[in-house]
């Protein structure tokens, strides 16, 4: 896979950039950061080189300046909502967050539950936290925020808040999702900073989109496709163009507020400490796009990967059809149809021919393998298979699990465990294969290749089972599925 971002620069320069930034306000700096700090994995498709942990790479540099809040919403909490790409409650993302952070070496400082109403499940993680001798501070809802300045900086409002006691001069305020209160966490923290003489200082940390490349540039427009059920739209930075005559690129969310948070800043401080909101940001990630067209290339197959996602999502009554219209229409912009997904037209020419279920994979050299449904295996089984033996340099024809060896667990799941659909899922064949691998030399040489598949991109012409999703994550793969349930034989 062709390389288009420098992850190295981009460590060192946004580690830098931080401390300049903490230096500008007396050794105290909150730093809201959005989007994921562990498993960033829309950055590293659109921007190749991009380590889906660099953000948090870039935070062990500064690991002896820095400590972390978690921030939650209670209402979430009571709610139970879901993390949809980890299918975890918030809460239980919390703790997780907690543990990987420790087991880095990053001081987790608190856990902030925001709008706080004494939610009964709230109250129950509040002192389940507690009992782990983990500090626990409550928000409180505002009437009228973010608009009613001067109800929100005062003590009925910011006031009522408690202060959270901080250590160090970064304290990073992370979230399990959107909504969580990030922001206002922050702006709560310097009022209560500000009443006892410290002056701190506030800055946003989001990776998209990037502030100092084209408004329509791929990676901008992959990030709008991203977001195509927030109706995020991204837009010039008119605040930032009046005030320097320079053209920098924001998101319509962060461009609505910017007035409400200068009004805050000016009643917290006297004055607003920046004149725009791209100047709030402190994202070094366009200063290390080392290759302009690799990256573009991977934008536009994020955007189609994204509109087959929520045409599926669709189906499945997960996304509303405002998203697939959205995203129609950053296709038409970027100019490019789902005919620029190779593994897309692959999968769906030999399905037309077939009249059968069929996938296809890309390699990392750009090789297409494709596969159908049998009457022993699911085709993205049967792919899995087949590109196993091409990595592995195993004849096609060769057989790395016998037919003998797949009748016994077509039973199991039919007979035994009510299944109706006879043939094996991924998760299915990989276990058969690990057991071939035992007593059989080609079968071992095709299990040795899994890590390969990392990166790869897959299409299928029917939408795929939750298990056959979860696998194709879990081994890096890149997968879109058409929105049909299934195919009528010719």
């Amino acid at each position: 896979m062709k390389i288009g971002f420098d992850n190295e620069k981009y460590l060192q320069m946004q580690s830098e950039h931080i401390q300049e930034r903490i230096s500008q306000f007396g050794d105290k700096l909150y730093l809201e950061f959005g989007g994921k700090l562990f498993d960033d994995f829309h950055a590293s498709r659109v921007l190749p080189g991009f380590e889906p942990d660099s953000k948090l790479r870039m935070l062990m540099k500064l690991s002896d300046r820095a400590e972390i809040v978690i921030v939650i919403n209670a209402a979430d909490i009571e709610k139970n909502k879901m993390r949809g790409d980890l299918g975890i409650t918030y809460d239980e993302d919390v703790q997780r967050l907690m543990k990987e952070f420790s087991s880095r070496g990053l001081y987790v400082g608190s856990v902030v539950l925001t709008r706080f109403a004494n939610q009964g499940r709230a109250v129950e993680f509040k002192e389940k936290l507690e009992k782990q001798n983990v500090k626990v501070y409550l928000h409180y809802a505002i009437e009228g925020y973010p608009s009613n300045i001067p109800k929100i900086v005062s003590e009925e409002g910011f006031g009522r808040n408690e202060y959270i006691e901080t250590s160090r001069p970064l304290v990073v305020i992370t979230a399990p999702g959107p909504g969580s209160g990030k922001m206002a966490t922050c702006l709560s923290q310097l009022y209560h900073d500000n009443k006892r003489g410290i002056k701190a200082g506030y800055a946003k940390y989001e990776t998209f989109p990037i502030w100092n490349i084209p408004l329509k540039h791929p990676v901008n427009l992959a990030y709008e496709a991203a977001t195509a059920d927030l109706n995020d739209v991204n837009m010039i930075d008119p605040f930032h163009l009046e005030a320097y005559g320079e053209t920098t690129v924001n998101y319509n969310r962060d461009i609505e507020i910017f007035p409400v948070l200068s009004a805050i800043f000016e009643g917290i401080y006297g004055e607003c400490l920046y004149k725009s909101p791209t100047d709030m940001g402190v994202n070094m990630a366009g200063n290390c796009i080392i290759d302009d067209d690799v990256c573009s290339q991977a934008s536009y197959q994020e955007i189609i990967r994204r509109y087959y996602n929520a045409l599926t999502g669709v189906v499945r009554g997960k996304a509303k059809e405002n998203e697939v219209y959205k995203i129609e229409l950053l296709m038409k912009q970027a100019k490019i149809t789902t005919d620029d997904r190779k593994v897309t037209t692959a999968a769906n020419h030999r399905a037309e021919l077939l009249g059968v279920p069929t996938a296809a994979i890309e390699l990392s050299d750009g090789t297409i393998i494709t596969s159908k449904t049998t009457d022993l295996l699911g085709a993205s089984a049967a792919l899995l298979l087949n590109a196993l033996k091409y990595l592995g340099g195993v004849d096609h024809d060769t057989h790395l699990i016998s037919p003998e060896a797949i009748g016994p667990i077509q039973e199991l799941k039919t007979k035994y465990l009510g299944g109706k659909n006879p043939r094996l899922h991924t998760d299915e064949v990989l276990i058969a294969l690990s057991m071939s691998a035992m007593t059989d030399e080609n079968a071992q040489k095709a299990l040795e290749q899994l890590p390969k598949l990392r990166g790869c991109q897959v299409h299928t012409s029917v939408m795929l089972s939750d298990v056959d999703i979860k696998i194709f994550k879990k081994l890096g793969i890149d997968v879109t599925s058409d929105p049909v349930t299934k195919v009528s034989p010719k």
